[in-house]
């Protein structure tokens, strides 16, 4: 039977260091607040194991690696990243990576899958930065590429900040079309080139948001024909995120998603998705809109 399939890092039971503790928050709330309302069932969530280091030097370097293992990274490299290093969070990066990776077989065989985490977009090959150690849909393309379970893939990256560090890794591999809808005057200020690029002019609405993923979205599955879709559906596009400069509403945040699945689904094309960023003050928004994700995914596959 067909169910719908959650990677949830257990970490986020257990206390972390200071200055982790709050932008990690909605990482427990989410599958709180699905599990409250009767959307899933403990059963619906899995607890990824480390990812392994082999598979991780398909994609990052052994050195920075390395630095992340030993707890060596500089304090500059740690300011760019935006974390002080800890054990605690270099175990969680490689949970999370392992998870969007378990998320592929998940979707193969039933359409789709989530990560409560995730959408690392910018973790380069050989370092990290914007609150990101490790690129897991870099990771997990690469896994699916080198096990030849896929030939053509597609990243479709909707949160509001270019995913800088999946352009980069790809830039010279065909077989990952990297599509990043952004905004134009948003970190990272330094962007590289996605194979499509939209930028967004500050204060966009919902209308003109949507319009342009109208778009672009549709034409893109039927050029590209990938095998599966990477999502990531971060909801710093809110009006009331802190760092996002738009304007859109949390219904125009839910019609994006169900857009993006609907016509996914529509080309029977299996997902999935990692979460990304939310910056709202109120972490009851956030978790309010990831949900709406979740939602979308579970009633548009039929999980």
């Amino acid at each position: 039977m067909k169910k719908l399939h959650i990677a949830f890092d257990p970490i986020y039971a257990h206390p972390l260091p200071e200055g982790h503790r709050f932008p990690m928050l909605k990482y427990e709330l989410i599958p709180a607040q699905l599990l409250y309302e009767g959307s899933i069932c403990p059963d619906n969530l899995f607890a990824p194991q480390p990812c392994p280091e082999e598979v991780l030097l398909w994609t990052h370097d052994m050195a920075y690696v390395d630095k992340l293992k030993n707890q060596t990274l500089s304090a500059k490299e740690q300011r760019h990243i935006g974390f002080p290093q800890s054990p605690a969070l270099t175990q969680r990066e490689f949970i999370i990576t392992q998870g969007t990776i378990d998320c592929c077989h998940h979707a193969f065989e039933n359409g789709v899958a989530l990560n409560v985490a995730g959408g690392t977009h910018h973790a380069f090959a050989e370092r990290g930065e914007g609150f990101c150690l490790l690129n897991d849909f870099g990771v997990a393309a690469n896994y699916l590429l080198r096990k030849e379970l896929a030939k053509q893939l597609l990243v479709v990256d909707l949160d509001v900040h270019q995913g800088n560090g999946t352009a980069k890794l790809f830039e010279e591999e065909p077989r990952v079309f990297t599509f990043s809808m952004h905004g134009k005057n948003n970190y990272p200020f330094h962007k590289e080139k996605s194979d499509l690029d939209v930028e967004l002019p500050d204060g966009i609405d919902d209308t003109a948001y949507l319009n342009l993923l109208y778009h672009y979205l549709p034409n893109l599955l039927d050029t590209v024909r990938p095998d599966l879709v990477f999502f990531l559906s971060g909801v710093d596009i809110l009006s009331t995120d802190k760092f996002g400069k738009l304007k859109v509403s949390m219904d125009g945040c839910r019609r994006r998603d169900e857009f993006v699945l609907e016509q996914l689904h529509q080309r029977g094309l299996p997902c999935v998705i990692s979460m990304g960023g939310g910056y709202s003050p109120e972490v009851r928004t956030i978790v309010d809109a990831h949900c709406q994700t979740f939602r979308a995914a579970q009633r548009i596959y039929g999980l």
